[in-house]
């Protein structure tokens, strides 16, 4: 890490079809060796299954996912007089929103459907509804927080 001055965030453009900063954050997340048409296939592949299936603005399905995965607790590693506690703090919401886009990412990446727009749609529908595997990686570490919250003392 540099101790000479902040890392400036670049801005993001706006995804070209729903204009959505967000969307393409995830999109930039999914994306392989930088080929960013397949990732946005993907994406918007997934959005017309949602659509299709729901009924409703994908792009709403799809925030309401992201908030039910978005963590608020999380535990970091603290050394204390040689012991590591695992002390639990609040989450920043830019990184809460970093890490549910990996959940969800890596959870559909994980799934059986045969096609990703298919595992993908599958997960971000499950997402919304507070079930599937990205929802259950935020339950774990909340309940990982919650379990070692006799440590927060060690705040820091």
């Amino acid at each position: 890490m540099s101790r000479r001055r902040k890392a400036e965030k670049r801005p993001v453009l706006p995804d070209p079809k729903f204009k959505d900063q967000v969307v393409s954050k995830f999109m930039s997340c999914l994306m392989y060796d930088g080929k960013r048409s397949i990732a946005e296939k993907i994406v918007y592949g997934a959005f017309d299954q949602i659509e299709e299936k729901v009924g409703v603005e994908p792009t709403k399905v799809f925030h309401d996912a992201l908030d039910n995965v978005r963590p608020h607790l999380e535990v970091r590693s603290r050394r204390v007089g040689g012991a590591t506690y695992q002390v639990p703090v609040e989450v920043r919401t830019d990184r809460g929103q970093a890490l549910a886009i990996r959940w969800i990412i890596d959870s559909s990446r994980k799934r059986g459907e045969t096609t990703m727009t298919a595992r993908l749609s599958g997960e971000l529908l499950d997402a919304a509804n507070n079930r599937g595997n990205a929802v259950k990686k935020r339950e774990d570490t909340h309940k990982m927080a919650e379990a070692n919250r006799a440590f927060s003392h060690y705040r820091w």
